[in-house]
């Protein structure tokens, strides 16, 4: 079963993306803040992160940062949820490596199945979801 860990401090989008996330045979761990997180990874390093930008503690540029410095983790898939879709967040974003982005206001949980699938299926050493 692939661990995918969600950092995100909005209870509603963190509840809804978990049950959703869980009924889709994954195992979900969750963190509201980026420093919370990146402890979690240290003790057990997820398939996937899911992280928001703005988070209190430590935002989502400052986990992939420390995430990208760690031998562990620096290949673990990202991607981002975020309330903004500026084009300067995505291009800093592409820059360290994210995987994928998607947008709160428009947020389909469904959509963020099939991106976790699509980045899994493309970093699973035998394509395997």
């Amino acid at each position: 079963m692939k661990k995918i860990l969600i950092l995100e401090d909005e209870v509603i989008i963190l509840e809804l993306l978990t049950k959703k996330l869980q009924r889709e045979g994954y195992e979900v761990k969750t963190a509201q803040n980026g420093k919370e997180g990146l402890a979690m990874m240290e003790k057990e390093v997820p398939d996937l992160v899911l992280t928001d930008v703005i988070m209190p503690e430590k935002d989502g540029f400052d986990v992939i940062l420390e995430m990208k410095q760690n031998e562990l983790l620096k290949n673990v898939p990202i991607i981002i949820i975020s309330n903004s879709g500026q084009p300067v967040e995505i291009d800093r974003a592409k820059e360290l490596g994210v995987d994928d982005w998607v947008i709160k206001t428009d947020f389909d949980p469904q959509e963020i199945v099939q991106k976790v699938q699509q980045v899994l299926a493309k970093t699973s050493p035998q394509g395997e979801v």
